[in-house]
């Protein structure tokens, strides 16, 4: 089925994707410069070939192009290759002739266009070629597999209707084994009862079975492991759990013993934890020295001239682990006591004329990097609420709190998706959560300069819920 071929064939098209790319930078400098690239007076060339791999790499990650290649549709695919190219083709621009110089490593605009242009020629080629692979041969990359669901309950038929929809994990479900033959409900769908299973998978040449039998059926569930191990079926237990949430689910085993999480949460590793840490500190330095040291003078001055009261405003805010922490933020509002207790909403008359622009551009903010620094934030995360809000939205919305798992961000996947400014209503909250829950479950290193990138954007741009 395609599940057992898409790492082999990601593999190969990253592969053959890498070796086009260095071609073109080989068969580029040659023409242009008649030496071979590897030549000891060269060498100096060398880093630029690393850095044309390193960014196509991170251009495709961003891109998600080596994502499902057996069975994303053709336009999809073009759409996928076309966005990566021109991702790396700006990162390389950026990179090369604005942020290191051309002269240094004596890269001429000539061969950046030359190479650049080859190896779009070259990749748009293989990929024509790859897709026409794939639709002469799906057949063969399909793989498909008869298979049986022993237990006809809501659960056998959930997997059914699954696999009927999900024609790539290839498989092709024969019929149903259960004790009562009332709960198939096309006839010829019954096979027999949970005692003739092994006999009638053995001689029709069943290679798979879906147990979806429940807990209290574990003699029958025990026995037909058993049998199946025997007979070379391979056996595959349904758990119920998957009654309790609609999403996947992260199993683990302590001994013989499955262990199902509620979620996947990638920063619970130690490795993800230290790399997230040393992005938060490099780049909260990088800000602070070369952005707030000269900014922070200019905006203490144009706030303390607009309106009396201190330059930063500092509010006490739910952290990681429902600890509350002190927030720091560039004051944007008259001095007011409703500041701990009420949103800024659209037209507020709290909000002064510098406030107003600051909150726009989210200069605001800045502050909040010496949060980063100290650790009770991120850069990238759920916003912080104020305590009020964190007492009065867990209680309307159930999985509010568990976006406390993660530190607080000066940004984040929330923000970056239009969930910023007042929340009008508990549906809106809700909406935020769910982002910040799904940021939980699906971070990235590389996520985290998308939404970096993202939120540096939309600061230029402007936002229109960032009042």
């Amino acid at each position: 089925m395609i599940n057992r071929h898409t790492t082999f064939f990601k593999a190969l098209n990253l592969i053959i994707d890498y070796l086009l790319l260095n071609l073109s930078l080989i068969v580029t400098y040659y023409i242009l410069n008649k030496t071979n690239i590897f030549s000891a007076e060269n060498r100096r060339f060398l880093p630029i070939v690393l850095i044309f791999n390193l960014i196509w790499l991170l251009s495709a990650n961003i891109s998600r192009l080596y994502f499902a290649v057996l069975n994303k549709d053709s336009i999809l695919t073009f759409r996928n290759v076309f966005r990566t190219y021109f991702l790396f083709v700006s990162f390389i621009c950026f990179t090369i002739l604005i942020l290191i110089g051309s002269e240094a490593y004596f890269v001429t605009r000539q061969y950046l266009f030359y190479s650049l242009a080859f190896f779009g020629f070259l990749l748009g080629c293989w990929k024509v070629i790859f897709l026409l692979i794939r639709k002469a041969e799906r057949a063969a990359l399909m793989d498909t597999r008869k298979a049986v669901i022993v237990g006809a309950g809501r659960t056998g038929y959930d997997l059914h209707e699954y696999l009927l929809k999900n024609w790539d994990t290839g498989y092709r479900v024969v019929g149903f084994f259960d004790d009562d033959a009332t709960k198939v409900r096309e006839s010829k769908m019954y096979l027999g009862d949970t005692n003739e299973c092994i006999t009638w998978v053995k001689e029709h040449k069943v290679t798979e079975m879906f147990c979806t039998l429940p807990v209290s059926e574990s003699k029958k569930i025990e026995k037909l492991m058993l049998d199946a191990d025997k007979n070379m079926v391979r056996f595959k237990l349904v758990p119920e759990y998957y009654d309790y949430g609609n999403k996947p689910t992260y199993i683990q085993s302590f001994g013989q013993i499955p262990v199902i999480s509620a979620r996947i949460e990638p920063l619970e590793h130690l490795l993800n934890r230290m790399i997230k840490r040393s992005f938060d500190v490099i780049f909260s330095l990088f800000v602070i020295v070369f952005v707030f040291s000269w900014l922070f003078p200019i905006l203490a001055f144009l706030i303390k001239a607009g309106s009396k009261g201190p330059v930063f405003f500092v509010q006490t805010r739910t952290g990681r682990n429902n600890a509350p922490f002190k927030c720091y933020k560039f004051r944007s509002m008259y001095v007011n006591n409703n500041a701990d207790k009420v949103q800024a909403t659209r037209n507020d008359s709290r909000v002064t004329k510098l406030g107003a622009f600051m909150r726009r551009t989210s200069l605001d903010e800045l502050p909040q990097f010496f949060n980063v620094m100290i650790g009770n934030m991120s850069v990238v995360g759920p916003r912080p609420h104020m305590l009020n809000h964190t007492e009065e939205y867990s209680e309307l919305i159930d999985m509010f709190m568990v976006r406390h798992f993660l530190k607080p961000g000066i940004t984040g996947w929330a923000q970056i998706k239009g969930f910023r400014g007042e929340t009008k209503t508990v549906e809106a909250m809700k909406q935020r959560v769910e982002a910040d829950l799904w940021y939980l479950e699906n971070w990235s290193f590389l996520l985290d300069l998308k939404i970096v990138f993202l939120t540096v954007r939309d600061s230029l741009l402007g936002n229109e819920n960032a009042f």
